[in-house]
């Protein structure tokens, strides 16, 4: 076979796959779906996820079921399974998290962009632009950096921003009353004439900084941050290994570039029921209850059940629900607030959201309104902008009782609403009614179990009445009479005492493509299929090509391969700090933690003995042999963003050229001092950092807009390289804090 790009016999060299197996498999693939309608799937893992380019790979993947007829056939299709990340009971759950009883809409971020600006991983970033744009592109394309493009993406509404503005928003209402404007105008008028400017333009100007964060249950410095020594030392400005030099790394062209910059937060207050590595740095920890100890519903997008934690014993010593926590913070946020802040007027802005007409705002070939190459539109050029009133003395009202807008507008998600007047009443009759304050007549919100039984009554998923009403709201737009779906199930009401007693299966609702059927499998797509229901797409049907203007520059109008990229963090370390031991290159990467529960509990000490006993690296026995290395050596792995130490595991499971380290292990059991900092070894995040990719930034492009945990920038790990080599001193550094070695 010839070795032409794009054949089996060429993606061998890339794969290690020979070619006559896969055309083995894709014959095979495509005639079973073509003698059984249907009937072949795709089972992915996270994996995929974790690579730069990892929509090329899902595309490929999809493409192929596409072709093959097996999108949304039982027994077929796509079946994602990366985590819990969704809830079923979506719509229940929203109004519920992010006040939308009380007000609309509501500020959201997404972590990634975020985190790359706020922890300043973008001064360190070695990805050029040139690298990643396809020759044909406007070569001005090829001048801007990676938070060039993110910022460019947030004025033009895109993405969100947080924060949004140099300027106070509460500031600019105030200012726009003072010189008798409406606030929307007056603001768009400031950021045209440059009076006023968007966040992302100037992120380290100290206007933007994040002051104040509150970790719920995350361990962001942990298990989850990408980049773990920059959020140490720009976030946090604490003791980190960060080795890498900024001079040496791209310089953004498009937004101010002021000096680093380390320690720009004042408070972090972290939420948990362990010792996490984010507790260790937190300013203050509010303990909270474990899964025994609290009220509470656990549900997923892979599981089809509604599943209760329940309060067996109550919370021990000072730690406290998560709801009541949050609870006293609204109480005592209220009683300093009501004096010093009062009623205020604020400006919000939000992207231009999935699955609304403003998803449509930029189908074409975008113009950015900074550049003057269009005029700056709310809602179409640049983000939407709301005014919304906060009253800062009743938000613990408004926290403990459900708002009048799910009576006044309504309720819904994905591009349909419906009205909830008749569920809010069973929710009076439910939790009782408030007597007094800004919630007056309104049904309480006293205990978590009132938040949840406002959940299950307001979601389609748990109540059938809504379910109903919501497919009947999306019939009304396809003029296909899609209420049969729900109707057998219309008179199921899952109350919170119901999945105490026995887990309750979920009603299908139009917020997933799915169905819950004894007669079919659970596939994505197959209402849009059998229901004729249009897909989420700019042209509303599957969709192969993709023509949005920075898909066509980075070469991605149509699904190619792409090659891992180069971060360029192992060169300019190598040998450079030597210990006088073999130093191997090898390919990084983080499967999902083993000897842990989920994502926790890896310092628990039957999970410890399961595993090492503390952090481990698995190293194949060539490489391991290469460098000298026997099983349960002590090694240390790092690069320019940072270094770890561990034990080493040797393994023929483990190809040679690669090493991996099963994510979330703690940084607080059995870590001795790094060779390369002088310092305690870091987590597996300490060698990696975040790297967006602009096409993850594209909104206003139908189903390429930014939603809530839903589309937009995703921080990749696995292009990541590092050095790894046996350790010559293993130092405890048991020692008193400040005392000389």
């Amino acid at each position: 076979m010839a070795d032409v790009p794009y054949t089996p016999a060429w993606q061998q060299k890339h794969t290690g796959v020979k070619p006559e197996m896969v055309i083995q498999v894709a014959r095979e693939f495509a005639q079973n779906a073509d003698q059984t309608h249907g009937k072949s799937m795709v089972i992915v893992g996270a994996a995929l996820n974790h690579w730069y380019h990892m929509d090329m790979s899902y595309r490929g993947i999809i493409n192929m079921l596409m072709l093959c007829g097996c999108i949304g056939q039982s027994g077929g299709g796509w079946c994602h399974y990366v985590g819990q990340e969704k809830l079923r009971p979506q719509t229940g759950w929203a109004p519920l998290a992010f006040a939308g009883d009380w007000v609309r809409p509501s500020r959201q971020m997404n972590g990634t962009s975020f985190f790359y600006a706020h922890t300043s991983q973008w001064r360190h970033e070695k990805l050029g632009i040139n690298e990643i744009l396809c020759p044909t592109a406007d070569g001005k394309m090829a001048n801007m950096s990676l938070i060039d493009y993110n910022a460019k993406a947030e004025r033009m509404g895109w993405l969100p921003s947080t924060p949004q503005l140099t300027t106070n928003p509460l500031d600019i209402t105030r200012a726009a009353k003072a010189a008798g404007k409406d606030a929307i105008p007056f603001a768009v008028d400031s950021l045209k004439n440059g009076t006023l400017d968007m966040s992302c333009n100037d992120p380290d100007n100290p206007k933007n900084f994040p002051r104040n964060m509150f970790v719920w249950r995350s361990n962001i410095l942990g298990s989850s941050g990408k980049g773990h020594e920059y959020f140490l030392k720009y976030l946090l400005g604490t003791q980190n290994a960060v080795m890498g030099n900024e001079e040496d790394c791209i310089k953004p062209t498009e937004i101010t570039v002021r000096p680093a910059v380390e320690g720009k937060l004042d408070l972090l207050v972290v939420l948990d029921f362990r010792m996490s590595t984010t507790c260790l740095y937190g300013d203050i920890v509010l303990p909270t209850a474990t899964w025994y100890e609290k009220d509470d519903l656990n549900t997923s997008d892979m599981h089809p059940f509604i599943h209760p934690l329940s309060e067996a014993v109550q919370p021990l010593w000072q730690a406290k629900s998560d709801w009541e926590i949050y609870k006293g913070f609204a109480k005592k946020i209220s009683e300093i607030g009501k004096d010093y802040l009062g009623v205020q007027q604020d400006l919000v802005l939000t992207p231009l959201m999935h699955d609304t007409p403003q998803e449509l705002g930029q189908p074409f070939d975008p113009r950015d309104w900074k550049k003057g190459e269009c005029e700056p539109v709310p809602g179409k050029t640049m983000p939407a902008m709301t005014v919304v009133e906060r009253d800062y003395g009743a938000i613990y009202d408004k926290f403990t009782s459900i708002g009048p807008l799910l009576e006044k507008v309504g309720n819904g998600g994905k591009g349909i609403s419906w009205k909830t007047g008749h569920e809010v009443d069973v929710l009076r009759g439910l939790n009782h009614t408030v007597t007094e304050g800004a919630g007056k007549g309104q049904p309480k919100l006293n205990t978590a179990i009132d938040a949840a039984e406002m959940i299950l009554t307001l979601a389609p998923e748990t109540n059938g009445h809504v379910a109903v009403k919501a497919w009947d709201a999306l019939s009304k737009i396809t003029g296909i009479d899609h209420t049969h779906l729900a109707l057998p199930r219309e008179h199921d009401s899952i109350r919170f005492r119901d999945v105490q007693a026995q887990p309750r299966k979920i009603i299908s609702s139009p917020t997933w493509s799915g169905l819950e059927s004894e007669e079919v499998s659970y596939n994505a797509g197959y209402t849009n299929v059998h229901e004729l229901i249009p897909w989420r797409t700019i042209t509303g049907r599957q969709q192969f090509y993709q023509d949005h203007q920075w898909m066509r520059a980075f070469g991605e109008g149509l699904c190619v391969f792409k090659p891992h990229v180069d971060l360029k963090t192992t060169q300019a370390i190598l040998g450079k700090k030597s210990n006088g031991n073999h130093e191997l290159v090898l390919n990084f990467i983080t499967p999902h933690q083993k000897w842990g529960i989920h994502s926790t509990y890896s310092d628990n000490l039957r999970m410890l003995t399961l595993s090492r006993g503390g952090p481990h690296v698995w190293v194949s026995e060539v490489d391991a042999k290469k460098a000298g290395i026997v099983d349960n050596d002590w090694i240390e792995v790092f690069n320019v963003n940072g270094t770890l130490t561990a034990r080493a595991v040797v393994s023929q499971r483990v190809p040679e050229g690669m090493t991996l380290m099963y994510h979330a292990q703690e940084k607080i059991v059995n870590v001795p001092g790094a060779e390369t900092s002088g310092k305690r070894g870091g987590i597996h995040n300490s060698v990696t950092r975040a790297v967006t990719k602009p096409t993850h930034m594209i909104g206003g492009y139908a189903q390429l807009s930014w939603g809530f945990n839903y589309y937009g920038t995703v921080g990749a790990n696995r292009d990541e390289f590092v050095i790894v080599r046996k350790m010559k001193k293993v130092d405890w550094m048991d020692q008193p804090a400040g005392e000389d070695k």
